[in-house]
């Protein structure tokens, strides 16, 4: 299983035959490692619809038959431009050949670029027995300890940017708090307001739990 980072908060968790994008923002984001042309996916997997999450999903979609999961109000958006989606709210699990993948909280707003209103959420994903935790732009709070209770999370992918979600600081305590084999930072260095070290993050987190930090450049790949 590999883990490539496509710039912002966008992944493409891929076996060699099936490939789950998240958040695929591409077109308009200045450090895409893709363009969406030439992304393949099995499914899209949301965690709100802001136009840096959203981003391609439906030409993506059209384009490869991917089924869309996103929080219902969002979902229903997109069903409606002649896409498949899943539409599960907060606490659903959606279950594929490949794994599944649950809606759980994370605090920020989310209004689509068309206007709708709805919940951003955070993903926990199982990918080929892999457990991905994909935080979705919050700011810090407890409840991220509970989203991995009873299992181990392999990989979390947290942001770190600031502004407009934690910061780098804040994102130290959720590692913590997550408890991830290993953390990827997120959503940083994008656009200014959101620009931070993340090897000050790597040095920091590393210091103070017990989890890695591997810092990916968009293209890059992990394998966990």
């Amino acid at each position: 299983m590999e883990l490539r980072f496509l710039g912002h908060a966008a992944f493409a968790l891929s076996d060699g035959e099936t490939t789950v994008l998240i958040d695929p923002f591409l077109t308009h984001n200045p450090r895409a490692a893709a363009s969406a042309d030439e992304v393949e996916a099995t499914t899209i997997l949301l965690t709100h619809g802001h136009a840096d999450h959203l981003g391609d999903t439906v030409a993506i979609a059209k384009r490869t038959g991917a089924t869309v999961v996103a929080i219902v109000e969002l979902a229903n958006e997109i069903g409606a431009q002649d896409v498949d989606v899943r539409d599960p709210n907060l606490g659903g699990t959606v279950t594929f050949d490949w794994g599944w993948a649950k809606l759980v909280p994370a605090w920020h707003t989310a209004v689509s670029p068309s206007g709708t209103a709805h919940t951003p959420a955070g993903l926990l994903i199982e990918f080929k027995g892999t457990t991905i935790y994909h935080v979705g732009d919050t700011c810090l709070f407890s409840d991220l300890q509970l989203v991995g209770r009873g299992r181990e999370i392999d990989v979390a992918l947290v942001p770190i940017g600031g502004h407009y979600t934690m910061d780098r600081h804040d994102a130290v305590d959720a590692a913590r708090l997550i408890g991830a084999k290993t953390v990827v930072p997120i959503h940083y260095d994008t656009f200014p307001p959101i620009e931070t070290d993340a090897q000050a993050y790597k040095a920091d987190v590393e210091a103070q739990t017990s989890s890695r930090v591997v810092v990916l450049a968009p293209g890059e790949t992990l394998s966990p």
